[in-house]
């Protein structure tokens, strides 16, 4: 291959499209059963598995490359400045730190699902799912913080 700017586009579209066959299996009616819950049968999705497996794939593929990305930066900016290499030190330090308070603010006591019989929502699955919660939570009320912060900063600059 000559152009390798050609490679991202064409990664990119593989694997959008492969997002969009997994979502249009995952939302077809095909189910593999039904389970009663409070006295309602409801279907269970045929391709629930496959449809989770995939977002396991890609959250995988964010995580090397968001690595990748830093490791990278960091490596460009210790030669330079290394005043920035800190600062990228730092950054990622804070996302440690917040990802270990919201683990610790979690709660390894079992979540109610009707319906669902397993172990996975006690313990350690269900403190992961409070920390990402409670990650979420924080990063959505940075997110609006800084834009409040952009906009009043950006008129005061006027």
């Amino acid at each position: 291959m000559k152009d390798y700017k050609l490679l991202p586009k064409i990664t990119l579209l593989a694997l959008l499209a492969l997002g969009i066959v997994f979502t249009v299996l995952f939302y077809l009616p095909l189910s593999e059963g039904t389970l009663e819950v409070a006295g309602d049968f409801l279907n269970i999705p045929l391709f629930t598995d496959a449809f989770l497996i995939w977002v396991y794939i890609l959250l995988g593929i964010v995580v090397l490359v968001t690595l990748g990305v830093v490791a990278v930066e960091f490596a460009e900016n210790w030669k330079k400045n290394r005043r920035k290499a800190y600062m990228t030190l730092g950054v990622v330090g804070g996302f440690i730190l917040l990802a270990l308070i919201c683990w610790f603010a979690g709660s390894p006591e079992k979540i109610n699902i009707i319906g669902y019989e397993g172990t996975d929502n006690e313990g350690a699955w269900a403190q992961l799912a409070d920390a990402v919660i409670y990650a979420c939570y924080f990063l959505i009320i940075a997110t609006v913080g800084t834009m409040i912060w952009g906009y009043v900063h950006t008129k005061r600059l006027k």
